[in-house]
């Protein structure tokens, strides 16, 4: 069936009165955005599925969802009554249509027979991360779409083990999904029925303190080792962080914090912030207002299902710099390390993981301290992934994180978490701030003892159909003409894990070492319309890192932009 055929099928189906079909008529004669909205099946993998709210397959709307979750449901039957009686734990986000979709999603898990947990109201993701196996639930879905546009939605799936589905799964879980006829195959059941009737059951206050409690349980210094009258500022983004986080600084006795007003309460269009991404310096502006003047050393935000979080500091004349992920990683690597240390605790055999794209700067850290850096594909299915096999060796898990502001402090919790990651950069600028310096500082302390860096994780965004295709031939054109030599320096060694790395699995990522240090990365973002770069150089200094990391960057842009 053409894309063409999949419109007129929906005409067909779709209730007359229902918005989605109005939409699908104000297209008539549009062929191009009926293309868009029809060419495919919204795609669901490890990262679930993800897509712009509106009509069509190839979009997050009632019937997309409902496919999905009786998909999920015929998949979790095939293991038994006890996994349905087990049953799923369900969050959402802030955006239009989340509460909406996750009622839906536990009213076609109670039509199948399979239990569901759901929260009174939106929760951030690694608190329904951890509750999957807080409850031992079979499966955890999440309705969000993260950092992205305020037009986009999805929907997250973990499996037992309190990870994002492994490949292994979602395949499973596809293979379901498709076989579902999204206007004859979903069952429902009415969501109010189905809480009167226990088929779903909705979670109180003190699933929301089992997970602070743990959060709070990886303080590692505490009372008259840290000033806790540093002033601070946070902005969960008009998104779900806003309680725990706020929670958290009280509960660990911070003084001397204000949070965002205008971005305090949830908002799905993100008014005062538009992009909500904290990993985008503009997501500050309103924060860096709040902070001049309330005179706050460290600003901190998460992103709207608080699993991002991203920080600026103030420099020594008073500025306020944003930090990448990788940079927040060397401080929150180096604090942890040197906190246990300080504190006795720091294990005989530590491990961390990072992902392949993630700076190798904080593998040196690492290393100082007699801990393990190990490496896995992006994303916290892949980095928590590592976790078991690692703990069957003998490690103990210090701490996992990607350059995408993302950071796991809690072995526990199978995700990124911004609320855990905010308390321990709270708590390092606080120790810190003990011994008369500041964040900023302790940065720059990092590259004078392991070398002056530079960081760059530029991309380049190319939606629909047409940039899907453009992309791939992108990474076929760099894999058919292998730069020898890049930025003036020579490419010692290329790494192409297509077909997987040691121990690392397949994955369309590229990535090539330079003769003086340096290396960068080539790869599809999984989740986004973005082909993604990552640089990173040394040199005697800042600057000097910088202007290779720009030399480089252009080299390879020129390579790519080649590409029609």
């Amino acid at each position: 069936m053409d894309y063409m055929q999949k419109y007129e099928l929906w005409l067909q189906k779709l209730p007359d009165g229902d918005p989605l079909k109005q939409q699908l008529l104000d297209l008539k004669g549009n062929d191009k955005e009926i293309k868009e909205r029809f060419y495919q099946d919204l795609s669901f993998g490890t990262a679930g599925l993800r897509g712009k709210v509106g009509a069509g397959t190839n979009n997050m709307n009632f019937y997309t969802v409902g496919k999905a979750t009786q998909g999920i449901a015929d998949y979790i039957k095939e293991y038994g009554q006890a996994a349905m009686d087990r049953g799923v734990v369900i969050a959402h986000d802030p955006r239009h249509f989340s509460k909406e979709f996750s009622h839906l999603t536990a009213g076609i898990l109670a039509a199948n027979g399979i239990k569901s947990y759901v929260f009174p109201d939106l929760r951030p993701t690694p608190q329904l991360a951890y509750m999957v196996t807080y409850l031992n639930c079979i499966a955890g879905i999440n309705i969000t779409a993260s950092h992205n546009p305020r037009d986009y939605n999805g929907y997250k799936a973990y499996w037992e083990d309190g990870c994002q589905v492994s490949s292994t799964v979602a395949d499973g879980m596809t293979e379901k999904i498709n076989a579902v006829d999204l206007f004859e195959d979903v069952k429902k059941y009415d969501f109010d029925k189905a809480v009167e009737e226990g088929k779903v059951i909705v979670l109180g206050p003190e699933y929301d303190r089992a997970y602070l409690d743990l959060v709070e349980s990886m303080a590692i210094h505490g009372g008259d080792e840290i000033d806790l009258d540093i002033p601070l500022v946070f902005t969960p983004l008009n998104g779900a962080a806003s309680i725990p986080f706020a929670t958290m600084l009280q509960d660990r006795g911070f003084r001397n914090w204000k949070i965002v007003e205008i971005q305090k309460d949830p908002d799905p269009n993100f008014t005062s912030v538009g992009y909500p991404n904290p990993e985008d310096p503009h997501a500050f502006e309103i924060s860096e207002q709040v902070g001049r003047e309330f005179g706050a050393e460290l600003l901190m935000a998460c992103d709207p299902d608080g699993d991002r979080f991203a920080i600026e500091l103030k420099n020594d004349e008073g500025l306020y710099i944003p930090l990448n992920g990788n940079q927040t990683g060397y401080l929150l690597v180096n604090y942890i390390l040197e906190a246990h240390r300080t504190a006795g605790t720091l294990p005989q055999k530590g491990a961390m993981v990072k992902s392949i794209v993630t700076s190798t700067l904080s593998s040196e850290i690492a290393k100082s301290y007699g801990v393990e850096m190990f490496e896995s594909l992006t994303g916290f299915k892949n980095i928590c992934g590592r976790y078991p096999g690692l703990i069957e060796k003998g490690y103990t898990i210090l701490f996992g994180y990607e350059e995408s502001v993302g950071y796991a402090a809690c072995p526990l919790i199978r995700d990124k978490d911004g609320i855990s990651a905010g308390m321990l950069v709270a708590e390092a600028a606080a120790y810190y701030r003990k011994q008369g310096k500041t964040l900023w500082n302790v940065l720059n302390e990092i590259y004078e003892k392991y070398g002056w860096c530079a960081e760059y994780e530029p991309n380049m965004i190319l939606e629909g159909l047409e940039g899907a295709a453009r992309i791939k031939r992108m990474m076929s054109h760099v894999r058919e003409n292998l730069p020898k030599e890049v930025g003036g320096h020579k490419v010692e060694k290329v790494i192409d894990y297509v077909n997987g790395y040691e121990d690392i699995p397949a994955s369309n990522v590229l990535r090539f070492f330079l003769d003086e240090g340096s290396w960068f990365a080539i790869r599809p973002s999984g989740t986004e319309p973005k082909i993604k770069f990552y640089f990173y150089t040394r040199g005697a200094s800042r600057k000097e890192a910088y202007d290779l990391c720009y030399k480089i960057k252009d080299d390879i842009y020129e390579l790519v932009n080649s590409v029609e």
